[in-house]
């Protein structure tokens, strides 16, 4: 899927939810090739235009999917701490790192 993605990026075509999806799953999973990210994260890039909300929300379903869930017991949750910036911070700042 990354192959076909790739050409039709970078023909300036944007993709549906469930292409972004297929796409994020072999880039998640290591069935995509460092070469094939490299040229997947430019024409993305380089494409006229931003990402749509399906790409986003297709590849962020998988990336939620394929996380990985801390789950503390109340004795240790509150000497938990957020190293990411997710913008939780209350400063009205948004991140995406």
């Amino acid at each position: 899927m990354i192959r076909d993605a790739i050409i039709h990026v970078a023909a300036g075509a944007t993709l549906s939810e469930a292409e972004a999806e297929e796409v994020m799953e072999e880039m998640m999973t290591g069935t995509a090739t460092p070469s094939q990210l490299g040229a997947f994260l430019t024409v993305l890039r380089l494409r006229p235009g931003a990402e749509t909300v399906e790409e986003i929300a297709g590849m962020a379903r998988v990336m939620r999917e394929k996380a990985v869930h801390v789950h503390l017991n109340d004795s240790v949750a509150h000497h938990a701490l957020d190293t990411c910036g997710t913008g939780g911070d209350g400063s009205g700042t948004f991140n995406v790192s």
